[in-house]
């Protein structure tokens, strides 16, 4: 489960309420529901950020709650570790780059500070990924031989009606400013700029992909988005979800797991 919609990440494309509304809606008591019912519905592991924990470990002290939490980190210049012990420190079950950061390093042409951070992560024992937008955050980090245990990669289609056209796609232009009003630019609206390319190279990667924004924050059918995902390689989906939407689409994730027709790519988990 992923954790965008308890912190107002909205991903609203130009609506500037959203967030608000989302933050509105889940105040501590709903996030507890929320947590309470997915697990319920037989979900294990959430995504987290450092700053939810406490709400998070209430809840799992009030009701002896089993689900996992794998931690998506910053890694900030002044304090570079600061997130990845906060995460320790937390609970956390697991700890990835986040995706944004992993991208920013990387497109900087700093793959030796990603490194550092999956190795301190792993040297206290922990599971460590590294999240991405873009695919050459991914290619960077194999070609490299940089140890990460998983990969968080986005993975949706775009055949959506506010995915930029495909003709003004660029590399490392997802975490842009969103100032434009030029309807061609990314304004928030599209998380894997070349799926196709994602599916092909994916293919040769031996490693656990979690994949996230597989509805496109909200614009694609579940039950499209999920088998999307299933049958072009993916090993899990994280999937952000209000509390009105967690039986229906566990349901719709299992019927699709129960009639997957055309993956090519192995299982890794």
């Amino acid at each position: 489960m992923g954790c965008n919609l308890i912190g107002g990440w909205a991903h609203a494309r130009d609506l500037i309420y959203a967030g608000s509304l989302f933050k509105a809606y889940n105040n501590e008591r709903k996030i507890i529901e929320t947590l309470l019912l997915a697990e319920k519905a037989g979900i294990n592991t959430t995504f987290m950020v450092t700053q939810y924990y406490p709400t998070f470990n209430k809840y799992k002290k009030i009701y002896n709650g089993k689900i996992q939490s794998i931690c998506q980190a910053m890694l900030p210049d002044n304090d570079f570790f600061k997130d990845i012990n906060l995460a320790i420190k937390s609970g956390a079950n697991a700890i990835y780059i986040q995706g944004g950061e992993g991208d920013r390093y990387m497109k900087a042409g700093k793959s030796d500070m990603i490194f550092k951070a999956i190795d301190y992560i792993k040297k206290q024992g922990f599971l460590a990924g590294l999240g991405a937008h873009d695919l050459e955050s991914i290619k960077i980090c194999e070609r490299e031989g940089i140890p990460a245990d998983f990969y968080v990669k986005t993975f949706h289609h775009d055949k959506y009606w506010s995915a930029q056209p495909e003709e003004y796609r660029e590399n490392w232009i997802i975490d842009q400013d969103y100032g434009t009003i030029d309807h061609n630019k990314i304004h928030d609206n599209m998380w894997d700029l070349y799926p196709s390319q994602t599916i092909e190279y994916m293919k040769g990667v031996n490693k656990p992909w979690l994949a996230f924004k597989v509805l496109a924050a909200g614009a694609i059918e579940p039950k499209d988005g999920f088998r999307y995902a299933f049958e072009n390689g993916a090993d899990f989906i994280c999937v952000g979800m209000f509390d009105f939407q967690i039986i229906d689409d566990v349901n719709t994730a299992c019927e699709i797991l129960g009639d997957l027709k055309k993956r090519e790519r192995k299982w890794y988990s």
